[in-house]
């Protein structure tokens, strides 16, 4: 029992688990109960007593002033270049961000301004900041996949901070005459669920619809015309704004 006290008394080894070392320790011939058996507390020599002077030993050692794990030690970088460049990698990994979108990352998380400059400057300079390419690929996407138009796809290419020389070149290589195809592919998908509305509301809809993807008040009144004379509505009146 002398080498047990001995053992709670002084520091746990760097690195070691106080439970399993302690554990490993063969018992004095005649003292205690054989292990296996149970006491007459119920609890077995083994487990009761090893997990309570695991428990206290484990105690011990926080109670000791041992010092928390530094960043380095968890893996995150000191260094407020690397953090900058880390964290812009882990963003564009399977998704390309614009210039700005990455900047606001890198306020967000308080890295410097100089390093983040530093890491932004690099990351174009070898492509993986294209705001060009990015703008090119959100208006083909957006146009195709949710039938946006010039104006919507504007919008949302500014919120995202591209600059707007860039938009202007992206969005104008869309096609004006794709652009109108598009719009009558929307209008003709909605139609029918407007049969039974009278044509006013029917109106209302279906250019209201347009609008909101940002097609213009003229080529909307225009498509939505077209598609309700070829269902046999009368049209007269539908040059009027709505």
């Amino acid at each position: 029992m002398t080498r047990r006290t001995e053992w709670l008394g002084g520091p746990a080894e760097p690195g070691g688990d106080p439970e399993s070392d302690f554990g490993t320790a063969e018992p004095e011939a005649g003292s205690g109960p054989r292990p296996g058996r149970r006491s007459r507390g119920g609890a077995s020599a083994g487990s009761g007593f090893g997990e309570g002077v695991g428990r206290r030993a484990r105690s011990g050692t926080r109670s000791s002033g041992s010092p928390p794990s530094s960043r380095a030690e968890k893996g995150e970088p000191r260094d407020p270049v690397e953090q900058a460049r880390n964290i812009c990698l882990r963003l564009l990994t399977g998704t390309p961000r614009t210039r700005k979108q990455l900047a606001d990352a890198l306020r967000k998380r308080e890295i410097p301004d100089e390093a983040a400059e530093e890491v932004l400057a690099r990351f174009e300079d070898v492509g993986l900041i294209d705001d060009a390419a990015f703008a090119g690929a959100w208006v083909e996407s957006r146009h195709h996949g949710r039938g946006l138009a010039r104006r919507a796809l504007v919008r949302e290419l500014r919120t995202k901070g591209v600059d707007s020389t860039v938009i202007d070149e992206a969005v104008g290589r869309l096609d004006p005459d794709q652009e109108e195809e598009t719009a009558r592919e929307l209008v003709a998908r909605k139609l029918r669920s407007t049969r039974g509305l009278d044509r006013d509301k029917r109106l209302r809809r279906l250019a209201g619809m347009l609008a909101r993807k940002g097609y213009g008040e003229g080529m909307a009144l225009r498509v939505v015309r077209q598609a309700l004379e070829e269902e046999g509505e009368d049209t007269e009146g539908l040059d009027e704004p709505f």
